[in-house]
């Protein structure tokens, strides 16, 4: 498997200075990964599948609500493909390396995405499972082979047993080997806050438990194993279901006895988020690790960053919603956006010497 290699000598970048204990006075040389998680808003095609029967297929179609065109689809693939190309750029000339998406709606919408100008040339990979949500939108992951081998994978479904009637995103579990060395993706987007904030929480409570059983099966097969859990969780860093439910610390010194780490909680606490909702930031999108990955050993893979995505352009110039992500739709009318959440990612280091 071919690494990216940089050679990096003290005072040339701040980025690597930032990391404590790290630089040294010779010559070092490092392999930097980009790993990230992006919302795509609503990736549909204009084509009802005949096997499902979904809340939004016959919306995204010429004559549905959204008046869903070829021409309006190709530019939101293109709009995607544009941000996924500057993810991690300006570190890593081949930007992310691993990308789990949600909002999807079937697995050829990802290979059309794939196919774009802007990002073809990476070879991307795809790794996808239908669901059972009855909006009909699936999560996914995307990968460069170059730097990421996929060996298994495995997709997790929700069930509430008091509510039979419940459907929603099944959870994605990928295994591989990053720059050589073996790593868990999981794939998630919880349940949404629609009908109240409160009268919904059970139900992302319940996916973090799903999500949980997850984690502790990979930890409990090994107890060091890299795990990168990732999603839209409709829930901000510091609620129940991820602190309480996920065990997820926004402190690397509380990641421990099988905690997670999650980078993401420092950024929500100073008021930045990955969308807005009721003129106030959330921070639904989140990249949760486990403690293997912290730590000052670089003779593996280990976390240096955490990245809210939120370039100018992805955001909306004025109005109401000035600062808020520039989407596709708004109440209803298309605009030509991007996506109405903000992609994060995260930066992973590795000693090559």
């Amino acid at each position: 498997m071919q690494k990216l290699f940089f050679s990096l000598l003290i005072g040339i970048t701040s980025f690597f200075l930032s990391v404590n204990g790290y630089a040294q006075a010779d010559k070092q040389q490092v392999s930097i990964t980009c790993v990230g998680f992006y919302n795509l808003e609503n990736l549909f095609d204009t084509i009802i599948d005949p096997d499902t029967n979904k809340i939004l297929q016959d919306e995204f179609t010429p004559k549905g609500k959204y008046r869903w065109t070829s021409v309006k689809y190709n530019e939101k693939l293109d709009n995607m493909a544009r941000v996924i190309s500057e993810l991690g750029k300006d570190v890593t000339p081949d930007g992310v390396a691993i990308l789990g998406v949600s909002e999807v709606e079937n697995r050829l919408v990802l290979e059309d995405l794939v196919k774009q100008e802007a990002i073809k040339n990476r070879n991307y990979q795809i790794v996808h499972y239908d669901s059972p949500d009855k909006r009909g939108i699936d999560v996914g992951l995307i990968y460069n082979p170059t730097y990421f081998k996929n060996v298994t994978s495995k997709s997790f479904t929700l069930k509430i047993p008091e509510d039979t009637a419940f459907f929603t995103r099944d959870q994605l579990l990928v295994s591989g080997e990053l720059h050589g060395e073996n790593i868990y993706i999981i794939v998630s987007h919880w349940p949404s806050r629609r009908g109240g904030e409160k009268k919904s929480k059970p139900k992302r409570i319940a996916a973090a438990q799903l999500a949980r059983s997850i984690v502790d099966s990979l930890q409990n097969y090994n107890p060091d194993a890299k795990i990168f859990f990732m999603g839209d969780l409709n829930d901000d860093p510091v609620d129940i279901s991820v602190k309480g439910y996920l065990k997820a610390e926004g402190k690397e010194e509380l990641a421990i006895d099988g905690k997670l780490f999650n980078p993401f909680e420092d950024f929500f606490k100073k008021g930045i988020g990955t969308l807005g909702y009721n003129d106030a930031w959330n921070l639904f999108d989140q990249i949760i690790i486990s403690s293997s990955l912290l730590g000052k050993d670089y003779t593996t893979l280990k976390f240096h960053k955490a990245v809210v995505f939120n370039k100018p352009y992805l955001k909306t110039s004025e109005g109401r919603f000035k600062g808020y992500p520039y989407r596709t739709f708004s109440f209803g009318e298309y605009i030509g956006g991007y996506s109405d959440h903000f992609p994060v990612y995260l930066y992973l280091v590795k000693n090559i010497n």
